[in-house]
């Protein structure tokens, strides 16, 4: 079975809107907001806009100090979404297509703040009151984790059943012995 053409097209028109979104929050949250100089603006009790540069990847993990670093931090999230683009572009079923693109939007978006910048800007701040559940987080950080989760749903639910063998007769069972 080949991939259908019509789910790579719904996979990149994916991909680009979640690209294209997070690259308009962030701008958004940059310029008009100035959310670098204010640092906060409280939205509702349990979320703010919280200005924070990740220097690293996910949770931090990985932190870039320095321009190589940086660099090499660049390269291996590129050949990641290359490799995620791929596989992509290979994948036959919708839902795994679909999951893919908001992995690979997301990177992307990720991918030109860390060139543009140097660091990931991300703004979102889930909490509890002191309880943070996560890292300050952006849409593109976001995308990736739904795509990710929606892939391994699907890997753990969704998986392909053995074909069903008819029981042998005792005719069968007689002609082998």
């Amino acid at each position: 079975m080949n991939p259908n053409p019509k789910f790579r097209l719904q996979g990149i028109m994916l991909a680009s809107l979640v690209f294209i979104a997070d690259q308009i929050v962030k701008y958004i949250m940059l310029g008009p907001l100035q959310l670098q100089s204010r640092g906060v603006i409280h939205i509702i009790s349990f979320f703010d806009l919280r200005y924070a540069e990740n220097r690293g990847v996910s949770m931090s993990f990985l932190t870039a100090d320095s321009d190589a670093e940086r660099w090499a931090l660049v390269a291996l999230t590129a050949a990641i979404a290359g490799g995620v683009a791929i596989w992509m572009w290979r994948e036959k079923l919708r839902g795994d297509m679909l999951a893919l693109a908001l992995v690979l939007g997301g990177a992307l978006g990720n991918i030109v703040d860390r060139v543009r910048y140097g660091y990931v800007v991300d703004y979102a701040d889930l909490h509890f009151g002191m309880f943070r559940p996560f890292y300050i987080f952006n849409l593109a950080d976001a995308a990736i984790t739904f795509g990710v989760l929606i892939l391994l749903a699907r890997a753990f639910l969704m998986r392909e059943k053995a074909p069903v063998q008819e029981p042998a007769s005792s005719a069968d069972i007689v002609e082998r012995v």
